[in-house]
This record gives structure tokens, sequence and C-alpha cells, in this order.
């Protein structure tokens, strides 16, 4: 066994890590930055079929940065299991006022994307405009490496997003996480006269 997995390896197909055991590779698939889309139609876009796996459903009442960009109401928080061609891809979570979230149910939330259940869904219509999104490196936590297949403390991206209606109010706050070889991000960048400093970039402590 050990021979055939050193001849995937040497094929690219597996890679391993001490103490972690052994992994499939995958080719990163790219990501455009500078869009107002989700991750699900970039990846049917290149022919990928993207699906979701409900992981929890819960009311929760928000604190700390949840709290800080959707305000004190009570929240519906939905963490997803994100898959591409059947492998998993990111672990997302979505935060949205219970009041708009539990209109919906569980099938819904597996079958369809926020953006489209708020913004075609006859009683609430709510048209999601445009939203503003971090990107930081991190190590994979321990829980999300389970579920991603990946080694815990590998390199990982987390993303969040504030997701804002067509009156600039923030209604959908999401936090997601990708293995770092699985994903890449592309953006296009134009010239800024009179200015040498990469656009967005912001140091952190």
């Amino acid at each position: 066994m050990r021979k055939g997995l050193e001849l995937l390896r040497k094929e690219g197909l597996v890679e391993s890590r001490q103490g972690f055991g052994w992994y499939v590779v995958f080719k990163p698939l790219a990501q455009t930055l500078g869009r107002f889309a989700t991750i699900e139609d970039q990846l049917d876009e290149i022919g990928v079929i993207a699906r979701r796996k409900i992981l929890t459903s819960r009311r929760i009442t928000p604190t700390g940065r949840i709290l800080e960009v959707l305000g004190g109401e009570d929240l519906l928080e939905v963490a997803r299991l994100n898959l591409a061609d059947g492998v998993p891809f990111a672990r997302v979570t979505v935060w949205v006022p219970a009041f708009l979230g539990e209109s919906f149910s569980l099938r819904d939330y597996e079958e369809k994307s926020f953006y489209q259940l708020l913004s075609e869904s006859d009683g609430l219509k709510r048209p999601l405009t445009y939203a503003t999104q971090t990107i930081a490196a991190v190590a994979m936590p321990e829980g999300d490496a389970k579920l991603l297949g990946v080694p815990p403390g590998s390199p990982a991206l987390e993303c969040e997003r504030t997701t804002f209606d067509e009156g600039g109010f923030p209604v959908l706050y999401s936090e997601s996480i990708f293995p770092g070889n699985r994903t890449v991000f592309v953006t296009e960048l134009t010239s800024q006269v009179g200015s040498i400093a990469p656009s967005g970039l912001r140091l952190v402590d």
C-alpha cells in the first residue's frame, strides 16, 4: 500500500504530512473578486457541480463581531458544508435576522443560497445589492480540518462578508473557511495615480 501511495504522490494526486497521514491534493478552484456573486454561482459558471450540506441551524442572540454588524435582534445561524463535484470545499456559516431566516426550511437552505432566498421570496423581497469582504490567511482549525479533510493547522483562507440590501442595511453576515490548496482568489488591478499601496490592503497586529 505504501508503494501505491508513493506512486500517487509522484503523480501529484496525494500528499503526506508527518503526524497527519495522507490526504488528496486538489487543483485550486478560482474565485473572482470584485463580483457580487456567491461561491455556487462562480462554480456553476466553470462547470463544477456545487452542493450544500446543512451542518447546524439554530436561533442565537448575537455577540461580538456579529452584534456589531447586524445589531441586537435574534439571529438565525446556519452552518453549511459546501461541496464542489462532491469534494468538501468550504465551511460557510451565515447569520441573518431571525424574522427573515425562519421564513425558510432546511431544504431551502440546502437547495438555494441566501441571496436567492431573500431576493426571490414573494413575502420578503429584500434585494441584496452589494457586500464588503475581508480575506485573511489563517491556520485551519481542528474542527474545520476534519470536515474538509485536511490536516489541522494547515494553511487556510478565511473570508468574512457583510451583505447589504438596496436600502444600505446589513442583512447577512457570513464567515467562510477554505483549505489553502483548494481555492485561489483572482482580482483585476487598475492603476491609481499617486499611490503605490495595493488597493484594499490593511495590516493587522
